[in-house]
């Protein structure tokens, strides 16, 4: 029986020593991802916050678009349709995204152009139509192609809203 006794305890001591062999695995195993995701999320925050190549920022500035100019028409007031008759007014101020100030001096004479436009289209909208932000996008997109077509071949780059008011 001590023979047998002796036998399980050897193998008691191999399977002891199998279990902290694996343990001590584990733990270097997981030191070294914990390692590696340290030093990746460090090396990534130091890349962008630009501590690594700065080429590439040198390229960036150089790959950001020129200024755009902007020209201010004079304040339009119209009075819109309503189902009910009674009299709503819209006050609109609008700028022109120009790619620079030589088109200032080309479009100036076209102010008349421009007006008529935009009040000839101003004149069919109804005050249904400019309830939430989509009616507002739909005016400007049409505005915008308006006075392209009305300054044709020249052309405005956006037409930017500083302040409608329905009343």
């Amino acid at each position: 029986m001590t023979d047998r006794a002796d036998e399980n305890i050897e193998e008691q001591d191999g399977e002891g020593e199998e279990k902290a062999g694996s343990s001590k695995k584990k733990l270097i195993l997981f030191g070294l991802i914990g390692l590696l995701l340290l030093g990746g999320g460090g090396g990534g925050a130091a890349y962008f916050l630009g501590l690594f190549g700065g080429e590439e920022t040198e390229q960036a500035a150089a790959a950001m678009p020129d200024p755009v100019f902007f020209y201010d028409l004079p304040e339009i007031t119209v009075n819109l349709q309503t189902v009910d008759d009674r009299e709503v007014f819209l006050k609109l101020r609008v700028a022109l995204e120009l790619e620079n100030q030589d088109q200032v001096a080309k479009i100036e004479p076209y102010l008349p152009r421009i007006l008529d436009a935009f009040q000839f289209y101003l004149h069919e909208v109804r005050s249904t139509d400019l309830e939430g932000s989509a009616g507002l996008f739909r005016m400007k997109e049409e505005l915008h192609r308006r006075i392209n077509l009305a300054l044709y071949p020249l052309k405005v780059g956006d037409v930017l809203f500083k302040e409608v008011l329905v009343q």
